[in-house]
């Protein structure tokens, strides 16, 4: 995924408000109405937030009638998901080796050292 898309996903996580949407959704497909009810915004305000969701690719969206249905994308959070593992195991190597390291017998400061000879 270019890195451009992905940073499109993380802005549109970075707000409160979008990531409740997404949560939501995540359980299961929910309309406008649904998604609009726990928050305390107006209609116009909510769909402004699932236009954002949509750019990005995180949320689809149908209209049947007159009710919107809103639908996660998993690849959107899929592809969020693996940046992150990527990430964490990039650490968690990094981690390894600084304990690998604190774990060493540590050496007397004149060891290893090659005594020098006073004339």
């Amino acid at each position: 995924m270019p890195k451009y898309e992905l940073d499109r996903i993380f802005q549109a996580l970075a707000d409160e408000t979008r990531r409740s949407m997404v949560e939501r959704l995540v359980r299961g497909p929910a309309s406008v109405s649904d998604l609009a009810r726990p928050l305390e915004m107006s209609l116009p305000a909510v769909m402004q937030h699932l236009q954002v969701l949509e750019a990005c690719g995180l949320v689809r969206s149908g209209k049947s009638g007159r009710v919107r249905t809103c639908h996660i994308q998993p690849e959107g959070l899929r592809a969020a998901q693996e940046w992150i593992a990527a990430q964490r195991t990039s650490w968690e190597r990094g981690l390894d080796r600084l304990g690998d390291y604190l774990a060493e017998e540590p050496q007397a400061p004149d060891q290893g050292l090659e005594k020098r000879s006073t004339s």
